[in-house]
């Protein structure tokens, strides 16, 4: 099992990113675009998107494109920088593009988006087993 496939499959099985609201935009071998829309439960003290929001999302888009080479495939090593506060109502996008893919090891960049407006950049280091998706 290779491409679209895969994070579809793994979108399924997850309950997180399932409450997220996180949908899959586009999807292909080593790329991934997902979106979603931040929800009055997912703010803050102060009213803002709670950090963790964009974080999962990117870790989604991470996730899922890390995974559509068709080996399973884990995060070892991540960090988000974030640019921009979030509101309730902002519709998300993130997309996570292979940058450099090794034997077992795999480099993403994920950029958040809202709308054209970077909110967000993420950076992604993957473990690629050798068990295949099936």
């Amino acid at each position: 099992m290779k491409g679209e496939a895969i994070p579809q499959k793994m979108l399924s099985q997850d309950a997180y990113s399932t409450w997220l609201g996180i949908e899959i935009l586009e999807c292909e071998i080593g790329r991934c675009k997902v979106a979603m829309t931040v929800r009055k439960e997912m703010l803050n003290s102060m009213g803002k998107a709670h950090g963790g929001i964009s974080y999962s999302l990117a870790d989604t888009a991470f996730g899922f494109a890390a995974n559509t080479h068709g080996k399973y495939a884990v995060s070892i090593e991540t960090s988000i920088n974030h640019i921009e506060a979030l509101e309730e109502g902002d519709y998300l996008t993130a997309e996570s593009v292979i940058e450099n893919v090794k034997n077992k090891l795999g480099f993403n960049i994920i950029k958040v988006k809202r709308g054209d407006e970077l909110v967000a950049l993420f950076k992604g280091v993957v473990y690629r087993t050798q068990k295949d998706w099936n």
